[in-house]
């Protein structure tokens, strides 16, 4: 070899060496996307956490690795509990659910082999959540600022479940009803305002049994009282029974926890026990009256820790209910009953602000003289219902009287408010079989002879005339009278059916006597207008007029009276006019007037 060849050695070796090296680097793929690494000279693997459409390896420049969300359902990774998944670039971590925090602190831990969260004690923290007018209640996961005992959510303020703030309750205000003049009670609100500027939180108690001993002690000697009329007794009664649950319902809420008994001289009871929201079921009792009440987590109060439940037993009271009415469930207002009251009047009332529709109902065992009921009596389980205007009356609604003995009765109410038991005085007829099967009889006779006069008066045609006309709308009238009266008259139930029936019962026999009067009035005209022409003028006035005044003023009486007094339509016995406040002259005002005329 010579030595030209020699210095060409060198540089041929240079160039087998590049060659080698771009053979090597070809061998892999130049396109792989981002978070992905070269697998081979054609193919691409997607970096952990990450993922094509087509899977794991990509072998087209055109795909691309997508980050993996290892905490989107379906999951395939769990944190264990009370822990929530988290997502983060090509990986996931878990983290304490708000409210938990790990054994050895912090939040953050990477997977379920590692988790020890655990309820964190918000309340126990040096800096307290809540505002000072509240106090930390420790939750499982959370916190709630509750008002402290004795105090409210101030009005307008952001009053959630964590940002509370709260006021200082009063002595709730308690003022005389309008309109009655009164010595007595006079003295007695004067007392009540003299308890109302002495109060402080912590004579609480004291402020309660004064004020059950004013109202026991007014009761006891009413004085003028008793010579109110008997609506202004009911006003006077309403007050002080309302007036007095409010403010116990405020006042018992600065008691400590536990229960409490006060007996005043007359008889006037007082218990109630303010407890721990935990408890589900809660027994009072007194002397006569024994309360069991439940209730749902629902219902619990939402703006003080302690529980309130209260009775309290007020037999004097009934000296101011003498001759209150009787509104029951599923009749009208009972005017024709007079009521007995068997047992005192108690008040049930809960720290709850709205107590009206109670998911379970409460229990009264009422203990009252011994009972013997008579024929048309009835014990009955009812409440004071306060009307609009400031007065109330005895009501049955959401009252069930489950059972009754000689000494006892057992209520179901689903709502709260002042209780009693009734023994109403029902007017019973005994129905003489005799009168009711010549009844029947004498009906369906009429009903036969009034059907064939009336297809007389249609299919006879030699007939027809005015006079005819007067004959068949009087005969359809009654007719349809008399079918109603036999099919309707005894159905008392439902109370919307039978007020319908009294009404169309009103309706046809108010239309069947003026069809009577006209009958007359034409006959009495027809007299007086013997010659053709008077006779023929006289037929065309009364066409006109027979059908407005048949059917017409009827309607019209019928709507007016339905109009002012639609609860006077059906009775507790018969689907016809109550007899009540002069209801019945709406029929036989009319009717007398009719036979006047006629």
């Amino acid at each position: 070899m010579s030595s030209r060849d020699l210095r060409l050695l060198p540089s041929l070796c240079l160039l087998l060496t590049l060659s080698g090296a771009g053979s090597q680097k070809a061998s892999y793929a130049p396109w792989c996307p981002p978070n992905s690494t070269c697998d081979s000279a054609t193919t691409c693997r997607c970096d952990p956490g990450f993922s094509s459409p087509s899977g794991e390896i990509i072998t087209s420049p055109t795909e691309f690795c997508d980050e993996i969300n290892e905490c989107a359902p379906p999951a395939t990774v769990s944190c264990g509990k009370f822990a929530d998944c988290q997502n983060a670039e090509g990986s996931y971590y878990c983290m304490c659910s708000p409210g938990y925090e790990l054994a050895a602190g912090g939040k953050r831990f990477r997977n379920e082999s590692e988790n020890t969260c655990q309820d964190v004690n918000e309340c126990s923290l040096k800096q307290n959540p809540c505002h000072n007018t509240t106090h930390c209640l420790n939750t499982v996961g959370g916190y709630k600022c509750r008002c402290r005992p004795g105090w409210k959510p101030i009005p307008g303020s952001p009053n959630g479940p964590n940002n509370t703030v709260c006021e200082e309750m009063s002595f709730p205000s308690w003022t005389r009803p309008s309109g009655v003049s009164s010595q007595s009670l006079s003295r007695f609100f004067d007392k009540v305002q003299d308890l109302g500027r002495d109060f402080k939180p912590d004579s609480a108690h004291y402020t309660i049994k004064n004020l059950t001993w004013e109202v026991d002690e007014l009761l006891e000697t009413p004085g003028d009282l008793e010579n109110l009329s008997h609506s202004e007794q009911h006003c006077v009664a309403t007050n002080l029974l309302d007036g007095l649950e409010n403010v116990l319902k405020v006042l018992s809420k600065f008691l400590p926890k536990g229960p409490l008994t006060l007996r005043a001289r007359a008889g006037t009871d007082l218990s109630l026990d303010v407890m721990e929201q935990r408890v589900r079921e809660v027994t009072l009792g007194q002397n006569y009256t024994r309360m069991l009440l439940k209730w749902d987590t629902e219902q619990e109060p939402k703006d003080s820790d302690p529980f309130v439940v209260g009775l309290v037993s007020i037999p004097g009271i009934g000296k101011l209910l003498a001759e209150a009415a009787l509104h029951e469930t599923h009749k009208s207002l009972q005017w024709g009953v007079s009521s007995i009251l068997l047992s005192d009047v108690n008040s049930a009332f809960l720290s709850n602000s709205d107590t009206q529709k109670l998911s379970s109902p409460v229990t009264f065992i009422f203990s009252h003289h011994p009972v013997t009921l008579g024929p048309g009596q009835k014990v009955l389980c009812v409440f004071w219902e306060h009307r609009k205007h400031g007065c109330g009356h005895w009501a049955t609604t959401g009252c069930r009287t489950v059972s009754t003995e000689d000494t006892n009765t057992t209520c179901h109410c689903t709502h709260l408010s002042s209780f009693a038991v009734l023994m109403a005085q029902y007017d019973v007829q005994e129905e003489d079989p005799v009168l009711t099967v010549i009844t029947y009889m004498g009906l369906g006779l009429s009903l036969l002879c009034l059907l064939l006069a009336a297809l007389t008066f249609v299919l006879c045609k030699a007939i027809q005339n005015t006079s005819t006309s007067f004959h068949l709308q009087l005969s359809l009238c009654l007719f349809l009278a008399h079918l109603l009266f036999l099919i309707g008259i005894d159905r008392t139930e439902p109370q919307v059916l039978c007020t319908i029936i009294a009404g169309a019962l009103h309706y046809l026999y108010l239309a069947a006597f003026a069809w009577m009067l006209l009958e007359g009035l034409h006959l009495f005209l027809t007299a007086r207008n013997l010659t053709v022409v008077n006779y023929s003028s006289m037929r065309r006035r009364m066409k006109k007029l027979m059908f407005p005044v048949g059917y017409g003023v009827p309607a019209l009486i019928v709507a007016i009276s339905a109009a002012s007094r639609p609860h006077l339509y059906g009775t507790s016995a018969r689907c016809w006019l109550h007899p009540g406040k002069g209801f019945i002259w709406s029929f036989l005002g009319p009717v007398c007037a009719i036979f006047s005329v006629n």
